[in-house]
């Protein structure tokens, strides 16, 4: 199976998709063995600060070792040089905050994946006129998921992943995938500055679990 179809089944299948990034690339590794070990098999590391590059290098090595089923993905690819490096650097796929053609372009000249990320109709249609199979609905608790259930008729068979504030709980995962979500971002809501900085890995592993039940319990 080629690997932008394979991500994509492996986004829908799981329901969820967690992000992070993190300065230390040994925590960030063992954030990820944690993920992975609570049944994640696709994530997204997030390029929000120097280290990001150099960090996922590190992670991807030990991934391909380690967890040979599990697609690493680079987060917050905001122009086409931050794309390219990372796609060098092995990345399975490309999740951005904004809909940048140069970047879209990128990604489908190595067959990957790219997840822009949108606020407006316009945003939609635009990410739709370059490629996107998964546009991603950022900062979604500002919009809630009424703006799903408002859009999804204008722009059917379209998939969205709301990311951004999307709470850790029953009632805001249901409401979500009852408004039309394909999948959730799951970022510090389930990786929290807490977690990362004290090195929670038993916690992450517990809440992981208790996410991936809820997730599929509200698909």
């Amino acid at each position: 199976m080629k690997i932008k179809k394979a991500v994509v089944n492996s986004i829908l299948t799981q329901g969820m998709l967690p992000l992070f990034f993190y300065e230390d690339a040994e925590v960030s590794l063992q954030i990820i063995r944690t993920l992975y070990k609570a049944g994640v098999r696709v994530m997204e590391y997030t390029n929000r600060a120097k280290p990001a590059l150099d960090n996922f290098k590190i992670i991807k090595k030990a991934q391909q070792k380690e967890m040979p089923d599990l697609f690493l993905g680079s987060g917050t690819i905001k122009n086409i040089s931050e794309a390219e490096a990372f796609i060098d650097a092995g990345t399975d796929f490309i999740v951005a905050p904004t809909t940048n053609a140069e970047v879209a372009k990128a990604a489908h000249k190595h067959k990957l994946l790219w997840i822009p990320g949108c606020l407006t109709p316009t945003e939609i249609y635009s990410a739709q006129k370059n490629g996107a199979e998964i546009i991603k609905i950022f900062p979604a608790n500002i919009v809630g998921p009424a703006f799903i259930s408002s859009v999804k008729e204008v722009f059917p068979g379209q998939l969205f992943m709301p990311t951004g504030g999307v709470e850790l709980n029953t009632k805001n995962i249901s409401g979500w995938f009852h408004a039309g979500a394909c999948a959730l971002g799951m970022g510090s809501k389930l990786i929290s500055k807490e977690i990362l900085n004290e090195r929670l890995y038993d916690q992450l592993y517990s809440d992981t679990i208790k996410a991936l039940e809820l997730v599929k319990a509200a698909m």
